[in-house]
Parts: C-alpha cells; structure tokens; sequence
C-alpha cells in the first residue's frame, strides 16, 4: 500500500500510543495466497499454523477473506464477533482474537458481508493501527487472504513480510499465480515470493509445477521464487475437512501431515526478510521502535 501525505499524516494520527507500552518483539507476517481457489489454501494455513505451534511457536492466524472467511468453520468455532465489527469500529481487533484448542489463535473474517469484500483506505488503514496494537508476543501472523487478485489480496499481501503461493499442478493454478505475481511486482514493487505446491501426486510432478512458474518469472519478470517444498496428494486431507479437524492432529502419520510438518520447519529457517519501503503489519515491532520513541 503506497500512501500519499495525507493517508501517511492520517496513519501519523492513529498511531500515537500510550508512553507506557513495552517493546514486543517482532512478529514473522506471512501472507498465503494462490491467485486460483480450491487449491487447499486455508487447509495448508490451518495445519501450518498448528505446526508451527508444535514446534514452540505463538502463532496468530488473521482470516483476511474478510467477505467469506471460513477459518472458523473449518475449525468447528463459532466466534461472537469478527473483522467486520471492527471495521465499522464497533470492536478493537485485540478483543476479537479467539483462542482454539490447538494452541494458535485466530482473528475471525465475516461471511456473506459484501461491504468486506472491497475495503477502501480508511478501512485498511484502520486495521494496520489495530494489529499494531496487538500486544501479546506472538512469533508468527499467518495471513490467509481470499483468491483472485483482488485490492484486500493486493492489500494483505503487500503489508506483510513475506508472501508464500500455494500453487496446485492444475494449469488454470499455475497461471492464475503468475498473473497475482505479476500484479504485485509491477504494480507494488514485490521482488520477492515462496512457494509451496499442494497435492502433486509426487515430487517429480511439485517440481514440474514449480519449474513451469519460475521459468516464465524469470523469463518475463526476472524475479526468482524460493520453492519450499510439495505436500502430496492425500484422501485424508478431504476426510479432516468434513470433519472439522486439523489433519495434523487427526492423522498425524499421514504423507500430507509429514509434508506439511516439513514445510513449518523449513519455514522456520528461512531467514527473515529485511522490512519493505512501505507500511506493514507489526511495523513498529518490525523496526524495534518503542512507543516513546513515536510521536
């Protein structure tokens, strides 16, 4: 989000916190996109969320499909209030946050709120004071943005660190994530992207898709993609869906659970990216500025 002198002495106004408040550490925002639906986006979030808090992490999961958001049905929880109460700044975000029993917590969307579907700047602008005062220590925001290339998928992806596709060997996915790749280099300057690919039918075919997208990055927009890895095709996936679990937990020796308790290590270890030119979530924490030191 590139903002002009007004937005920016806007942003200015709804940051001034109280002189009290203590540093935080920073927060590791990651944005997971696909440009395509149905590629078992919100199922890699939910189980990488649940990996990541196995492995000793804090972890909150922002369900940034703010018109349809389905995290909490996936998880068969049934939050009293959601995003859209705080956009219309009838709730404070902090106060939305809901607990689960799997360790992580989660900031629930609205579903079947049109308004939500398009947020204007104000809105946004908003929810970036509200997540900045978020004042538990959390490790990681994993951010599930909605499909397609709409401005709230431009928005949620350029305010966060990093931004990881899930991409499926279907074509219609692997063109659909060029084309938000595209969007977001040309139009927003991001350089640079992660991919995991989801229910390939085995390593050979993960790779094919990920040589397929890197090839024409590189070739048209000369950016390079750091591939994390696959998660394979797996029947129980569907079979924790209907039943409102978490694969991990419910078939914790299954090929898509080892993949996707991979997949949280090495996320892990990847090296933090450097803060962008542009405002994003948990900025203050991101750049070690105390609330004294602002305003």
């Amino acid at each position: 989000m590139i903002m002009n002198g007004d937005q920016a002495e806007s942003l200015r106004k709804l940051v001034r916190v109280r002189r009290d408040r203590k540093r935080l550490p920073p927060v590791r925002v990651v944005a997971v996109t696909s440009g395509k639906g149905g590629v078992g986006k919100t199922s890699v979030v939910i189980n990488l969320a649940y990996a990541l808090t196995k492995l000793g992490k804090k972890v909150l999961i922002f369900d940034a499909d703010l018109g349809l958001g389905n995290i909490d049905v996936m998880l068969g929880i049934a939050p009293k209030y959601n995003l859209h109460h705080v956009v219309k700044g009838k709730k404070k975000l902090k106060d939305i946050i809901v607990d689960t029993k799997y360790g992580f917590k989660v900031l629930p969307a609205a579903s079947g709120v049109e308004e939500m579907a398009t947020l204007d700047t104000p809105s946004k602008m908003r929810l970036l004071y509200e997540v900045d005062e978020i004042d538990e220590p959390f490790d990681y925001m994993i951010v599930d943005t909605a499909a397609g290339i709409s401005s709230n998928v431009t928005y949620f992806c350029i305010a966060s660190q990093e931004i990881l596709f899930v991409v499926s060997p279907e074509p219609t996915s692997i063109t659909d994530a060029y084309a938000l790749m595209k969007i977001l280099f040309l139009d927003y300057g991001e350089k640079r992207f992660r991919m995991v690919v989801n229910s390939a039918k085995d390593q050979g075919e993960a790779k094919e898709v990920y040589i397929k997208l890197s090839t024409a990055t590189d070739r048209f927009l000369g950016l390079s993609i750091d591939y994390l890895g696959y998660i394979p095709y797996d029947e129980r996936v569907g079979e924790s869906i209907l039943s409102q679990k978490i694969l991990l937990e419910k078939y914790p020796f299954s090929p898509a659970s080892k993949s996707l308790a991979k997949l949280a290590q090495v996320l892990d270890k990847r090296p933090l990216f450097e803060p962008k030119g542009n405002i994003q979530f948990f900025w203050r924490r991101l750049l070690g500025i105390d609330a004294e030191q602002y305003g």
